[in-house]
């Protein structure tokens, strides 16, 4: 699931890039911003944040850029200063903004002064002291996460095991020993980072209650064109909606767990899912549990991965048939070959994505995206691996950042993370200020309606499949599929932010971060670890949005939102039938409506915006239950006579005062 960096972690015109600190370095402070001008109007106010945030936009997040694609002491130092800049200019821009409270404005401006104030997930404190404090920790912890890796044995048998490796090991092995192992080694990589972020909460505290809100986690739920409080009340009734979906897919996971590893490892007690069998480090997305949750092994093929694989071997069959240099040994040929073909096949795996929006009526995208781009993990240096996509100057040098295997869950992301750089491209024409989604949640939504549109069907007509089977067994598989990818998800995506909210609020201590952690998790995902996990622990930073500071929130209400986007665009290319067989590929109309929603950015309020696509103001999950409802009928089914549900223990989550608590 993928990271919205742009703009929200550290400052709206970049993405999140900040590297590992290496040294403890004096530099000089930021110079101070340059004074407003005499008698501005509030217009011409606007008119100069919005030309300087263009200027600003390049340098900032070409800094976080080499932060996470060089980590180093060197670039975190330069992304360090280059965000102290920004968010001291930001501060100086807020606090030039307060001339114009209680003033009869336009609309446009009252809208691009409230969201000056929003720009940031990060408030930084006005001190310059606690400023330079704060993107240090930022860097440093983002740092921690990109270099992270779990080390065992001791001199020439020390290995070492990064992410990726890590997560290999959930993903393809049934051991339950190693597993655990692998999550448990994970980690670890997050224990030193409990007492920087401890400081991090405070300061960013600090810099959210001198911009007048109580604490970061009610600035976070101010941005939503409604109070804090009704947007806790209102992604709490989404969550009701979609909760009974969730419980019986949990329980029937649970029954397949049973049967593979007994049920005294297939559960942890009280009913709840162990963390290191779910497939993922986090739980967030079961879809690599398919060979345990199949239901139907002869309905169809739908291995996405198999065809990903055959084109990999090709690509790497077709560079080794190249003659080599003169003096080249067979191992050198060999492993430039291997290079060779996964770029090559992580290129074509975006392009094959790019033909989707492209089928739309959108353009392709510009050339120096495949040159500048990340496609494969480099050889030479730590990189932040973690996908993500990038708007470097505000005037359409995109970028994605990625380490691409040749695999579905790697192919779904890229789809995900164009919908990003298309979101970007298409209001590029709007002032810098407005250059954003109308919601964050709308933002994540966009690639991921483009994956729902990616049918069976769909996938066939591109070569990732065999011609798909017309049967309801071939169509309860397809649904399981997209259930484990979306469905798995939805507590998670809740989950994380009412943790920080707890945090910065302060019903949730320093001493019990990780009591808390595991009781959220409960409560919402149904999970527990294995093993105890005690204040030791840090294990919200194994996740990377915690340490990197992108709010969570989005990432469930955009689980929502994409489904009633791709109602909508299913309408609008005229497609007849059940929902979730619709595929708009190629539907210039489908297109055309998605594109003009695209270009407002944040111009106006999300409700206008979504009713121009949708023809309602509402988030609603009325389309998920649409969409699954065969699968829901399924799992009834299957689950009939088991005890569905789980008791989340006698600890109970803290609860905020911001956050009203969930069932």
């Amino acid at each position: 699931m993928k990271l919205r960096h742009a703009l929200l972690a550290t400052a709206v015109i970049g993405a999140l890039g900040l590297a590992a600190c290496k040294r403890d370095v004096a530099t000089p402070a930021a110079p101070a911003p340059a004074a407003a001008p005499a008698g501005e109007t509030a217009d011409q106010f606007v008119a100069r944040v919005n030309a300087e945030v263009r200027k600003l936009s390049a340098e900032l997040n070409a800094a976080q850029w080499l932060s996470s694609t060089y980590i180093n002491g060197d670039s975190e130092l330069v992304a360090a200063k280059a965000n102290e800049r920004w968010l001291a200019q930001l501060n100086t821009w807020i606090e030039q903004s307060k001339r114009y409270e209680g003033q009869a404005l336009k609309p446009e401006t009252a809208r691009a002064l409230k969201l000056l104030k929003l720009w940031t997930a990060m408030p930084a404190p006005r001190n310059p002291a606690k400023l330079e404090e704060l993107t240090r920790l930022a860097t440093r912890m983002e740092g921690m996460y990109g270099a992270g890796s779990y080390c065992t044995g001791e001199g020439d048998a020390r290995t070492c095991r990064d992410i990726g490796q890590l997560s290999e090991v959930l993903a393809k092995s049934r051991d339950y020993d190693a597993q655990l192992d692998a999550w448990q080694g994970w980690h670890t990589i997050s224990i030193p980072m409990r007492k920087d972020y401890t400081r991090f909460a405070q300061l960013v505290n600090e810099g959210a209650q001198e911009m007048g809100f109580a604490d970061a986690g009610e600035m976070w739920r101010s941005g939503y064109d409604m109070s804090p409080a009704e947007l806790a009340s209102e992604s709490d009734r989404l969550w009701g909606q979609v909760k009974p979906l969730y419980e019986q897919l949990h329980c029937y996971a649970r029954t397949k767990l049973d049967a593979q590893y007994g049920k005294d490892k297939g559960e942890v007690a009280g009913g709840l899912l162990p963390a290191h069998l779910m497939g993922n480090l986090w739980q967030q997305d079961w879809s690599n549990l398919w060979d345990l949750l199949q239901p139907y092994k002869d309905a169809g093929s739908l291995d996405v991965n198999g065809a990903l694989q055959r084109m990999a071997d090709a690509n790497l069959a077709r560079e080794l048939a190249k003659p080599g240099a003169a003096g080249q040994s067979a191992a050198e040929r060999t492993f430039l070959a291997q290079r060779a073909a996964q770029l090559a096949t992580a290129k074509a795996m975006t392009e094959r994505a790019q033909d989707f929006y492209v089928s739309l009526g959108m353009p392709k995208l510009p050339e120096s995206y495949w040159q500048k781009s990340q496609f494969v993990k480099p050889m030479d240096r730590d990189v932040v691996c973690h996908a993500s996509a990038w708007d470097m100057d505000m005037q359409g040098d995109v970028r994605t950042k990625m380490c691409i295997a040749p695999t579905e869950e790697d192919l779904t992301t890229i789809y995900h993370e164009l919908g990003h750089l298309y979101y970007d491209l298409a209001y590029n024409t709007q002032p810098p200020i407005f250059q954003n989604g109308a919601h964050d949640g709308f933002h994540e939504a966009i690639g991921d309606t483009i994956v729902l549109a990616m049918t069976p069907k769909y996938m066939a007509s591109v070569g990732l499949v065999d011609a798909p089977a017309q049967s309801r067994e071939a169509l309860i598989d397809a649904q399981m599929r997209m259930a484990l990818a979306k469905v798995a998800f939805l507590p998670f995506g809740l989950m994380i932010d009412r943790w920080r909210w707890g945090v910065f609020d302060g019903s949730i201590k320093p001493d019990g971060y990780n009591k808390a952690w595991w009781a959220l998790k409960a409560q919402y995902q149904g999970v527990a670890p294995a093993t105890p996990r005690g204040e030791e622990f840090f294990d919200a930073g194994a996740k990377y949005h915690v340490p990197g500071n992108t709010p969570y929130t989005r990432y469930f209400l955009s689980h929502i939102l994409q489904f009633q986007f791709y109602k909508a665009l299913c309408d609008a290319s005229g497609f007849k039938g059940p929902l979730y067989e619709c595929s708009f590929y190629g539907s210039k109309a489908a297109g055309e409506k998605y594109w003009a929603m695209l270009s407002k950015g944040s111009s106006q309020p999300w409700q206008q915006t979504l009713k121009e696509l949708t023809g309602g103001e509402k988030m609603d999950a009325s389309a998920v239950l649409e969409y699954f409802a065969p699968l829901q009928d399924w799992l009834k089914q299957q689950n009939a006579g088991q005890q569905c549900g789980w008791q989340a223990g006698a600890t109970s989550a803290p609860r905020s005062a911001s956050s009203p608590a969930a069932d």
